[in-house]
């Protein structure tokens, strides 16, 4: 497995950086924030590199930063979120966005990302919530909890509390708009429990 690449960019076109290693070219696939971020042409440059192997071939993921990289492989944990769809995800946000909108249960924001659908949006935060959570702590930033993550946190108690399993309460408030009051949203959790 390729871990880095350490050489010169050859080219660059959004979501693509050529890189000559010592005179072997390797084409590598990169969001377009780390495009953004790449030096011209004929200047050096450190890419940590996920490798990715298919029965049709290899791909290169490259990244400028490690917490990118990071991010990237958290989301590809995640069942339908292959390595495409995590580099555009990546593409959409920056890795600590990312990461802060997935912590604090921010659907709204994942799905102004293009490709990222209500439900795959609602599985990357049922799914990584706690991991974002955990890294932003492992990194020294303190989660700020949004009004709608304090909000779903309270009607997911009080759920549970009415004898609703909290993945349930979860899954069901994840449906209910951000602008909804807490005691609205409990109420429209409680009539689709009903259905």
């Amino acid at each position: 497995m390729i871990g880095a690449l350490r050489g010169k960019v050859e080219s660059k076109s959004p979501g693509m950086v050529l890189v000559d290693v010592g005179g072997v070219v390797y084409e590598v696939a990169v969001s377009l924030q780390s495009f953004a971020r790449l030096p011209a042409e004929g200047a050096s440059v450190r890419l940590d590199v996920v490798t990715h192997l298919r029965e049709d071939g290899i791909t290169l993921f490259g990244f400028l930063d490690r917490a990118e990289k990071s991010v990237f492989n958290l989301l590809r944990l995640v069942n339908g979120v292959g390595p495409k769809l995590a580099l555009n995800i990546l593409s959409g946000l920056p890795a600590g966005e990312l990461r802060g909108a997935l912590a604090g249960s921010d659907v709204q924001r994942l799905v102004r990302v293009p490709g990222v659908g209500k439900k795959i949006a609602e599985r990357l935060v049922l799914e990584l919530r706690e991991r974002a959570r955990d890294e932003e702590v492992a990194a020294g930033v303190e989660p700020v909890a949004s009004d709608v993550d304090r909000r779903n946190q309270e009607a997911v108690s009080a759920l549970v509390n009415l004898g609703y399993r909290r993945a349930d309460a979860e899954k069901v408030l994840a449906d209910v708009g951000p602008e909804v009051p807490l005691e609205e949203a409990i109420r429209d959790a409680l009539r689709r429990f009903a259905r």
